[in-house]
């Protein structure tokens, strides 16, 4: 199957977040408990919330099947958080995750943002470290009394050359 990444467009917020409890709900037993998966999807943003979060400026990077539905998503936030990395279950294993995360690594390359940093789940943590995150330490809270982990990562951005040639060539050879 072919796929497209796109920025969010109005209408989207609603796929994305039934995408996202689909993804937690069947991924997440892979690492977690029962007790947590549901204490993870009772803190998921409603439908209301991305659409926010665009009008702020988040850049929601979207990819989608060859009928434009949403497959997967990832939420990047000015300030290099990358907040949001989910993948349909039914999409997984086909690369999604890496191509969102660096089309993430793009953006901030040419915008101005120095490090990407996240906050990964266990299942997301090896997609985030063949994407060049590093993992700073293991993080443990609690949600609705129930404590979880995930990992703080980081990446480091160059960014783009200002004095690039700007004849719209990627070299000059």
């Amino acid at each position: 199957m072919a796929y497209s990444i796109r920025s969010f467009e109005e209408g989207d917020a609603e796929a994305l977040a039934l995408l996202g409890r689909a993804a937690i709900g069947a991924i997440g037993p892979e690492a977690y408990t029962e007790e947590q998966v549901d204490a993870w999807l009772s803190n998921l943003a409603g439908p209301e919330v991305y659409q926010a979060e665009a009008d702020a400026g988040t850049q929601i990077f979207i990819a989608t099947d060859e009928e434009d539905e949403p497959v997967a998503y990832a939420m990047l936030e000015s300030n290099g958080h990358l907040d949001h990395l989910y993948c349909h279950p039914d999409h997984t294993e086909e690369g999604i995750a890496s191509s969102l995360l660096e089309t993430a690594a793009l953006y901030a390359k040419y915008h101005g943002i120095t490090h990407l940093f996240t906050e990964a789940s266990e299942v997301a943590k090896p997609a985030f470290e063949s994407a060049g995150y590093t993992a700073m330490k293991k993080r443990t809270f609690e949600i609705e009394g129930v404590e979880i982990t995930n990992w703080a990562m980081v990446r480091e951005i160059e960014l783009a050359n200002e004095s690039a040639p700007k004849n719209g060539r990627l070299s000059n050879a």
